[in-house]
């Protein structure tokens, strides 16, 4: 946080955000819940990862956001797992179209 404001370094990471609070908000899960995820994720990466390493909370916020989801019967895994997989197979800019 800046000035009272939340700061994030990447547009992702604002959506998963918001995609959080208004999942929440819809009475998917408590706030407590996703708290209690993100707390368990954070303690999973330090588990494996050398204080050295680059630690990025969002990553850890987004596990967490699938956990939730997951352990809520919102999202199955199999599901999760697809999606995942057909987005990393985009080529990178394929959603940008420009023309010259």
């Amino acid at each position: 946080m800046v000035n009272g404001e939340l700061v994030f370094e990447a547009p992702w990471q604002a959506r998963a955000f918001g995609m959080a609070r208004a999942l929440c908000e819809q009475g998917l899960y408590t706030w407590d819940e996703f708290r209690a995820a993100l707390i368990a994720a954070i303690a999973r990466w330090e588990s494996l990862h050398e204080e050295q390493d680059n630690y990025n909370y969002y990553d850890c916020f987004v596990e967490a956001l699938e956990t939730v989801l997951v352990t809520g019967g919102t999202l199955e895994v199999q599901m999760l797992a697809e999606q995942c997989a057909a987005l990393r197979a985009r080529p990178h800019g394929h959603d940008h179209q420009h023309n010259v």
